[in-house]
């Protein structure tokens, strides 16, 4: 058990669940199990077994849900294909005072999950942290670090990683659904009308498969498009093939794949 977690706060929690991860999922039957296994192992380091997963499989076709059941999830099935509605949806069944959210191509260590904590432990709201990104060019990452030390600097919470505490969650609506994308910043700034929001500088490994398709300059592209677009933009998934297209790649073809 980890000994900063106070007893009053533990009380608040269901079932002595401190915390629940959720996890968005659509055809990731590629990378899941690493990703839950990863959860799991940190998680333990920190709460020891005073955690779930659940892992909100959103019409996936390639036997994700199976995956993350034979990987210590539950699952629930959910038919949205809108990111922020599908987070919404796993955080409605959870039970911990703490929730965080990790994407399906994430993964975490004990660090970023023993931080964000201590940081609740203080009274922060929620907050993110730090990414880094997986199989990529050096000019990729670089490019990648200059967005988190943005991201930093105005403490928003990248949509890979983001923690809160239940009740504010809950208090704020959780994702704003309206939103097909830049759900995160909208929750993030919520969250911050509430009390403190930190982004920790513990960091969690995120795949770099959108760059990997795109390519950095034309996925650069395509966010300066959707930001010149504002705020309708993000209302619809037309045009957001970013994070809609359904392309998946499997691990064998990541590997050594740079941008």
């Amino acid at each position: 058990m980890n000994r900063e977690l106070n007893s009053e706060a533990r009380v608040d929690a269901e079932g002595g669940v401190e915390i629940s991860f959720v996890v968005p999922a659509y055809n990731e039957a590629a990378v899941i199990a690493r990703t839950l296994d990863a959860i799991h192992a940190a998680a333990r380091a920190v709460v020891g077994e005073q955690y779930e997963v659940i892992v909100a499989d959103d019409a996936s076709t390639d036997g994700t849900g199976e995956i993350a059941r034979q990987h210590g999830a539950n699952v629930i099935a959910v038919q949205k294909r809108q990111i922020g509605a599908v987070r919404n949806a796993g955080a409605r069944v959870a039970k911990g005072r703490v929730l965080i959210f990790v994407d399906a191509d994430t993964v975490i260590c004990e660090k970023p999950v023993r931080a964000a904590m201590r940081e609740i432990e203080r009274g922060a709201a929620g907050g993110g942290a730090m990414v880094g990104f997986e199989d990529v060019s050096w000019m990729a990452r670089a490019v990648g670090r200059v967005f988190c030390e943005v991201f930093v600097l105005l403490r928003l919470a990248a949509g890979c990683f983001m923690f809160c505490r239940r009740t504010d969650f809950e208090a704020v609506g959780g994702f704003d659904e309206k939103y097909f994308a830049s759900e995160e910043i909208w929750l993030s700034k919520a969250l911050k009308a509430r009390g403190k929001f930190v982004v920790v500088r513990a960091q969690v490994l995120t795949s770099g498969r959108k760059i990997r398709r795109f390519g950095l300059w034309g996925l650069l592209g395509r966010f300066v498009g959707i930001m010149l677009g504002g705020q309708k933009a993000v209302q619809r998934r037309e045009g957001l093939d970013i994070w809609y297209d359904g392309v998946r790649e499997t691990r064998d073809s990541a590997q050594g794949a740079k941008a």
